[in-house]
């Protein structure tokens, strides 16, 4: 973490966010079609084979939008029998409920979502691990997401799971700007690695 981000103003800390959110987005996104597919199968691979994964009943995944590294192919995999997944619904501009998808529906910026009324809701308690995407992150699991805040909002309230973010390596930051008051993720899945946060205590390496 940066040790010296809280004595920034905070208008110079919204600056740095803003200016590295767009520069990682751009990195993100000038990824080819092909790269972007490969590189999350590669990730989903290393997800399947986390222990803390194989160890989860109920998983929180997402929809991909625009760049972000798609978990597409990860209800399929072999070590996802029996799992029960599920996908964040927007429901306000603060708030969002996991749901297992019973249909799909475009949503707000075309992002696909779970039809509501076709869905089963679950309650956060019940979920073991969340897999969420981010903007940019950094070797000590830091998250910026698009700056809506659901995640912040929402994790909390999962309080029997540990949350893991999902990126590419070009969106890695050498330190991601926070305040006292951010939560970061236990780990960080790439293509490449694993980034695993100083002091958890779950195996996310096999």
């Amino acid at each position: 973490m940066m040790e010296n981000n809280t004595s920034l103003p905070e208008e110079d800390l919204d600056q740095i966010r803003r200016q590295l959110r767009r520069s990682r987005k751009r990195a993100r996104n000038a990824l080819t079609p092909e790269e972007r597919a490969e590189k999350s199968l590669r990730t989903v691979r290393r997800i399947a084979q986390s222990p803390v994964f194989q160890a989860a009943h109920t998983v929180m995944i997402y929809a991909n939008m625009g760049g972000e590294l798609s978990l597409d192919a990860l209800p399929a995999q072999p070590e996802s029998a029996g799992k029960r997944f599920c996908y964040p619904l927007c429901v306000s501009e603060t708030k969002m409920i996991p749901m297992v998808p019973g249909a799909w529906k475009s949503g707000a910026y075309g992002i696909r979502e779970p039809v509501r009324e076709a869905s089963e809701e679950v309650a956060p308690e019940e979920i073991d691990l969340v897999l969420c995407p981010c903007t940019a992150f950094d070797e000590q699991c830091n998250r910026m997401g698009m700056g809506g805040g659901y995640y912040d909002r929402f994790l909390p309230k999962c309080v029997n799971a540990r949350a893991a973010m999902t990126a590419f390596e070009v969106q890695k930051a050498d330190r991601i700007p926070v305040n006292e008051w951010d939560r970061p993720a236990d780990a960080v899945f790439t293509e490449d690695a694993v980034y695993v946060r100083d002091g958890s205590d779950e195996s996310w390496t096999s």
